[in-house]
């Protein structure tokens, strides 16, 4: 099968190519797995941070890829929940040990035996890829295989983020950083809180204009003050500082949510700002958000239907994965990016 791997890690830049086309035996299902004819998989954030090296170590080399959309192709033994042809996504979680206490309390995402698709184990840049059954998900007519894939990470994460925020309808919501997850959550937000008013912080031009083209009341810069405190503020960043801007926003007894596995920088100056009376005194909050359930997966893909959502994405050939990822570091984003495989 065709793939694009990464051998290595490497700094990401607009020379660079870090990951090489190559020729790999096509992958056969284990007991309890499902093997998987991939159509589509969105490009992420988080493989800058792998390629950059702020995750965890992948296991090398590594096909990268966690918003895989796909058909089954064949069945491993035991498997029963699919059949040969049924259209199914794999997200980030690609598998968790099902028995220790965040497992059993709903928390998989916290589980130590976390394996996440991309990184412990071969994901969706590649014609074809296994996964357990148990950790597939079906996908909804409603979505074409482009339309789908990033809904997987960008908009399951984001999902994730929006129920930590612990908004009520009527209250404000911020977005600090307005990539493929952010304007899926503003869409979401929007349908879930119809008297809220969803504000959006970004570097970018472009990026404030989209925000304001899908309902944001307001725009502004990373740095701006925003026109009302906020009850809520999710932070999809890859930087420390704006999480010190966005806590200067924050309405008393609010919550800010970093939806983030690294941070790219550690900026000391910005540590140094950050100061107690001024940015976390009257209860404010910060939660941070790891990873995702196959909950958080089922539950949003089932509301991205209702809505329906649809995301802005743009595609590329699974041969210029390279290229979208370098746009994706140079912040050249309108929605998510995503590789048609076949």
């Amino acid at each position: 099968m065709k793939a694009m791997v990464l051998q290595r890690i490497c700094r990401l830049d607009e020379t660079t190519s870090p990951l090489e086309r190559v020729t790999l035996p096509d992958p056969v299902p284990a007991k309890n797995e499902i093997l998987v004819k991939v159509s589509t998989c969105a490009v992420c954030h988080t493989e800058l941070d792998e390629i950059e090296g702020r995750t965890p170590p992948p296991r090398f080399p590594v096909v990268l890829g966690h918003q895989v959309v796909g058909r089954v192709e064949r069945m491993g033994d035991g498997t029963s929940r699919f059949k040969p042809g049924d259209r199914v996504g794999v997200a980030w979680i690609y598998s968790a040990c099902g028995k220790c206490k965040f497992c059993l309390g709903g928390n998989e995402n916290l589980c130590s035996d976390f394996k996440a698709t991309g990184r412990d184990a071969h994901g969706g840049y590649a014609q074809y890829m296994t996964v357990p059954e148990d950790f597939a998900h079906r996908i909804p007519d409603t979505f074409s295989d482009s339309e789908a894939a990033p809904l997987l990470c960008a908009g399951a994460i984001g999902y994730r983020s929006l129920r930590l925020a612990n908004l009520k309808d009527g209250q404000h919501l911020g977005l600090v950083g307005f990539g493929a997850s952010a304007h899926l959550v503003l869409k979401m937000a929007k349908y879930q809180y119809p008297n809220s008013q969803v504000f959006a912080f970004s570097r970018s031009v472009s990026e404030r204009a989209f925000a304001r083209e899908l309902g944001a009341v307001w725009a502004g810069d990373i740095a701006e003050e925003s026109p009302a405190k906020l009850d809520a503020i999710i932070d999809t960043t890859p930087v420390w500082k704006p999480i010190v801007e966005a806590l200067r926003n924050l309405e008393r007894g609010g919550r800010l949510v970093v939806n983030a596995i690294r941070k790219e920088e550690v900026d000391k100056d910005a540590l140094l700002q950050l100061d107690y009376p001024t940015h976390l005194w009257l209860e404010k909050e910060i939660k941070s958000v790891a990873n995702v359930t196959r909950q958080d997966v089922g539950e949003f893909l089932a509301l991205a239907a209702a809505i329906p959502l649809k995301p802005e994405f743009q595609e590329y050939a699974l041969e210029d994965a390279n290229a979208a990822l370098r746009e994706l570091k140079a912040r050249k984003i309108r929605g998510a990016k995503v590789l048609r495989i076949d």
